[in-house]
């Protein structure tokens, strides 16, 4: 199933806005008219093609607004994603295809683009310095609004930092042993918390068990799309806390954030 995201607006809005601005009057009797929102002018922009929902939020952050999802994002793991005949259709007009690279389609999306669309990898990310390096390089990559990729990338951090702190100060005085998942490793550091061992994607052996059950974890952080961990829990009976990565059809990374730090909260509070 294809998911798009429009953005519009009214060009009376827009006026009314300038016009605010630019120094309305500041008489309390002056009368505004109201918008106009009987004409919407659709904003136009590069039609962009995006294999996941993790793929399509930071394109959403460097100011995409035509975005189509190829992978459902009520999947566990969107990557495994098999394309319909449909779904590849949606490439043929698009302007560009972005993918992380590591989807199992990826070939197939890459064949289905020809040579009218640009094909991009991106970088999917949440440590935020990262986040907003690959944010600003989408934006130049797709000719979008380089100061609007900015301001979206600061809003992100701001909102990491602030769950941070809120995560930190729920576990003040709180010292597990924590061993995680390598591809949630990001959630580790927005927790403030120490990571004595990883282990995935690849499934646990039972010598991996028992090396990593040396490290007397009290907590594993499991990758909710991948999960591979369960005989160490079961091993270990160490608290287990499934982080997630991939966000919902809002393409809302800030949501992600807060999940997560909901999780951490909840089960190490």
């Amino acid at each position: 199933m294809r998911k798009s995201t429009k953005r519009f607006a009214s060009v009376a809005f827009v006026a009314s806005l300038l016009f605010a601005a630019c120094g309305g009057s500041d008489n309390a009797s002056d009368t505004t008219m109201a918008p106009d929102t009987t004409s919407p002018a659709v904003l136009e922009g590069p039609k962009v093609v995006a294999s996941t929902s993790w793929v399509a939020a930071m394109a959403k952050l460097a100011g995409a607004t035509d975005i189509t999802v190829i992978a459902p994002s009520n999947l566990q793991h969107p990557p495994d994603y098999d394309p319909k005949a449909s779904d590849l259709a949606a490439v043929a007009d698009a302007d560009f295809i972005l993918l992380a690279g590591f989807e199992g389609f990826a070939a197939r999306l890459k064949e289905a683009a020809g040579s009218t669309a640009k094909v991009e990898t991106v970088a999917t990310e949440y440590y935020p310095e990262a986040l907003a390096k690959e944010v600003a390089r989408l934006a130049t990559v797709m000719g979008l609004d380089a100061a609007e990729a900015e301001h979206n990338a600061s809003h992100f951090m701001e909102h990491w930092m602030a769950e941070s702190t809120r995560i930190k100060e729920a576990l003040t005085g709180k010292t597990p042993v924590v061993v995680g998942h390598m591809y949630v490793g990001a959630w580790a550091v927005l927790a403030g918390l120490e990571v004595k061992a990883t282990f995935g994607p690849a499934p646990l052996t039972p010598s991996d068990i028992v090396t990593l059950s040396k490290n007397k974890p009290t907590v594993i952080l499991e990758n909710k799309h991948m999960p591979v961990g369960s005989g160490l829990i079961e091993a270990t009976k160490a608290t287990a806390i499934e982080m997630v990565n991939f966000p919902g059809d809002d393409l809302d990374l800030n949501a992600v954030v807060t999940a997560n730090a909901d999780a951490l909260i909840a089960a190490l509070k």
